[in-house]
């Protein structure tokens, strides 16, 4: 079977620094950061009160009353980054009447709108205000919101993008954290590598500043506890971090055979070359401190696009803030690169960890270094852990540089670790 080479002829971001794949980057390189006290709800019985906020958005510009009945946020953060993807590609996906086109999408969604399930909770409580679940069966079938169980549906991003473009191929939905929106883009990849696709819309939307999210994480401990620092809380590699801040957001890549987007003269951005993935098994929630299995994924994604560890010019990195995550993973880097050797920064300290959507921006942004010549800063970044040394961050300011090659980083909080490699085309 021969192998197409694939391109990402479109990119769509919808974060909290910028409603736009070009409004997103130039605010990564100004160094603008868009964490703040979270305004959508109250926060103040949570330890972390502290989130990056999608704000100024018009749904209704990107999708249709209709579906936007049945959506959460999580959903309309990828039908806006799939649709910004779609225009920026320039394709007309409709046409697709036999069925060559592909969609991957990801995300950590867990919950329809709980808003939705108060009145029924409330109903459901006895005499003595006490919830009786005896009593929810009851009166659960009246009084539950009636759109409550649809807007659940976990993977529903699959259908109203699928539903909006006309996008009749294979498609998958991923469901996890950062490393979700990456194998998204991974399984896009293969897909018209391997000619199963010409076109595979691909990447992720997530949603986690909604208080039912941000409770979960906070009994997890790696959430930031530093509200009073607004802005400057998350600090990747900095030797007084103490926790990641939530974001929201959505990004999305458009990819298709390399041959076919020089022949409609589409833009190409960069072309993927390889992936690899490796699983960390230290323990839930936590990683091993030497790095080992962030190396195999940095050496297998090598391996697979015939790339040396020199010829990587930049690593997007995960950087989330956490205390045990930056180490294990600047020991992983030193280890696949060397000593001093890896040029890498994270945006979290801008856009905070958009989760499900994470990984699918770190490969967006590896993308757009290679296109531009333009590397983002990790932001907060006064003064690096020790034990994080040995690799060039690239602390508080944008780079200009040459990027031939780079290699985007994704680590799920469960032990996935996945990367993508990309090169100019």
């Amino acid at each position: 079977m021969s192998e197409h080479r694939v391109a990402v002829t479109g990119i769509g971001l919808c974060t909290p620094v910028g409603t736009g794949t070009e409004e997103t980057w130039s605010a990564l390189l100004e160094g603008k950061s868009a964490i703040a006290p979270v305004e959508s709800y109250p926060a103040s019985s949570l330890e972390t009160t502290l989130g990056a906020e999608v704000r100024d958005l018009r749904p209704r510009d990107y999708m249709d009353r209709r579906s936007l009945r049945t959506m959460t946020q999580h959903d309309i953060m990828a039908q806006v980054a799939a649709a910004m993807a779609v225009k920026d590609s320039g394709l007309d996906l409709g046409e697709d009447s036999e069925g060559h086109n592909a969609l991957f999408t990801a995300g950590n969604k867990q919950v329809s709108n709980p808003d939705h399930f108060s009145d029924a909770s409330v109903e459901a409580r006895g005499p003595d205000g006490v919830a009786d679940i005896r009593r929810f069966g009851e009166v659960a079938y009246g009084s539950v919101h009636p759109l409550f169980f649809i807007e659940g549906i976990q993977g529903a991003s699959l259908f109203y993008i699928s539903e909006a473009f006309g996008v009749r191929g294979a498609n998958t939905y991923f469901s996890g954290t950062a490393e979700a929106g990456m194998f998204a883009i991974g399984r896009g990849y293969r897909a018209v590598r391997r000619g199963e696709a010409k076109v595979a819309l691909c990447g992720a939307g997530d949603a986690p500043i909604f208080w039912w999210h941000m409770a979960a994480w906070d009994t997890t401990g790696i959430t930031t506890r530093r509200n009073e620092l607004g802005s400057a809380a998350c600090a990747p590699y900095d030797v007084e971090r103490d926790g990641t801040v939530m974001g929201e957001g959505g990004a999305f890549l458009m990819l298709e055979d390399l041959d076919d987007a020089k022949a409609r003269g589409a833009t190409v951005y960069a072309e993927i070359t390889g992936t690899g993935a490796a699983a960390d098994t230290a323990g839930l929630l936590s990683t091993d401190p030497t790095g080992r299995p962030v190396a195999a994924t940095v050496e297998r994604a090598l391996r697979a696009a015939g790339s040396s560890p020199q010829e990587i010019d930049y690593v997007a990195a995960h950087g989330t803030g956490t205390k045990n995550g930056d180490v294990s993973e600047a020991a992983g880097l030193r280890t696949a690169f060397g000593e001093g050797k890896a040029v890498a920064s994270s945006v979290k300290g801008a856009t905070g960890h958009l989760m499900g959507a994470a990984g699918a921006l770190n490969a967006a942004v590896a993308a757009l270094a290679v296109s531009r010549g333009q590397i983002p800063p990790t932001l907060n970044l006064n003064e690096v852990d020790p034990e994080c040394q040995g690799v060039d961050w690239v602390p508080n300011e944008a780079r200009e540089a040459p990027v031939r090659q780079a290699l985007a980083l994704a680590r799920g909080l469960e032990g996935q670790n996945v990367a993508l490699v990309f090169r100019q085309a």
